[in-house]
Parts: C-alpha cells; structure tokens; sequence
C-alpha cells in the first residue's frame, strides 16, 4: 500500500491555473492506481469545483485566491475548493431537472457533482466545498427511455 500523497495549493483566479491543480491531482490518482471510471468521475467534479470558484465565487478576480487541498490515499480521494468571494448557499440553486429550469443554465455541477461524489460539502457560507470519492465507487446510472 502506498503512502498517501497530498497536494496543497493556492491560486489566482485564472482557469488555466486551476486546470493545471485538477492535472496534478489526477496525476496523484494515476499514481495510486485509481480506475478509469474513478479519474472520470474526479475530473468532472474537479473542473465544476475549481471552475466556479475562479467565477462564481472569486468573479475572476486575479487579485483573489482559489486553495486547492487534495489527500490521495489507496482507498480515498479527499478534495477541498476554497474560494475568497461572497459565498452562496447551494439550496438556492434551482434544480436543473425541474421542469420550469430544463432549460436554464446553471446547478448541472452541482448536480453531477453530487451524482459522481460519494461526500459533498458546502461550508464557510458556501466559499469552500469539500469531496470525497471512495476508489471504484458505483457512478450513476443512465438508463435508456427508448428501449
């Protein structure tokens, strides 16, 4: 068993910057040997996290800083996103499946997020978000109407 790796980072609000963090962690996972289906699984859920808080939360501000904090074990990915913008509170966000918001942009990360993660978290007044994905959990399931 390999000892756990971690990554500790702050960044400005530039995208760029923060697909560069979301490599370096997935790289820590191909380092322990997570799955295909689980390296999915994170880097969809490290793009919408790191992604809004560069702009939702920071608005893009170069002068504010996004810490990204990553624990990588053998069995355990742990991930906090922390912006320095206002906050939000997440159940203000409409659900992207309700009928009246179909076709309305915004909540399909959050709501992936939640379908892909085994643990999310919301605190500091919605300015950090904390993930966790166990290795080869179940990813959600699709099913086909038109069969």
């Amino acid at each position: 068993m390999a000892e756990a790796s971690q990554l500790s980072v702050s960044i400005p609000s530039d995208t760029s910057q923060g697909l560069a963090v979301q490599e370096r962690i997935i790289s820590l996972m191909e380092h322990h040997s997570y799955s295909m289906k689980d390296i999915f699984a994170m880097r969809l859920s490290l793009e919408e996290a790191i992604t809004n808080a560069i702009r939702h939360g920071n608005g893009g501000d170069l002068e504010k800083q996004v810490s990204v904090i990553a624990n990588v074990s053998d069995q355990r990915l742990h991930v906090v996103v922390q912006d320095e913008g206002e906050g939000f509170d997440p159940g203000d966000v409409p659900d992207p499946t309700d009928e009246d918001h179909i076709d309305q942009p915004g909540g399909r990360g959050l709501m992936l997020m939640r379908a892909y993660l085994d643990f999310v978290e919301y605190s500091d007044g919605g300015r950090r978000i904390t993930m966790e994905r166990e290795r080869n959990s179940e990813l959600p399931i699709i099913e086909d109407d038109d069969e």
